[in-house]
């Protein structure tokens, strides 16, 4: 009997959200009926929340896509994030322990929309730091 972890199936879709339960059978030497059994189980136990696509967004002329480090005051800390969330620019954001408690992803179309965005959050009441990083290539 083929052993097959949870991560193993999670990877595969990862890499395409969209493969069919038969071709990821087949990757794994398995029935269609075991694959789907074992997705909807990770669906319904929140370890698969949604599905989604990668985007280039060079092609949606989007020029600079940028990781940007924030920190803020403890008690302006809950607020920013919310207010980051309704954010057009901000395609991802993250809290984290580490250089910055918080973490975006954001696109812009130019340096100028770059430029305001950073002039923005550094006037946001809270905001001690702000720290952006340009992505020039994802590699994986």
């Amino acid at each position: 009997m083929v052993r097959i972890s949870d991560y193993d199936i999670v990877r595969v879709l990862m890499d395409n959200a969209r493969l069919s339960y038969v071709k990821i059978a087949e990757i794994f030497g398995v029935s269609e009926a075991a694959i789907r059994k074992r997705v909807k189980k990770l669906e319904k136990a929140g370890v698969i929340k949604k599905y989604t696509v990668e985007v280039d967004p060079r092609k949606l002329g989007f020029e600079i896509k940028a990781l940007i480090g924030v920190d803020s005051t403890p008690e302006r800390f809950i607020h920013l994030v919310n207010e980051l969330k309704t954010m057009d620019n901000v395609i991802s954001l993250y809290t984290a322990s580490g250089d910055h408690m918080i973490i975006i992803e954001c696109w812009f179309k130019n340096s100028g929309e770059l430029s305001e965005f950073i002039k923005l959050l550094e006037e946001k009441r809270g905001v001690t730091r702000v720290c952006p990083a340009i992505i020039l290539e994802k590699i994986k």
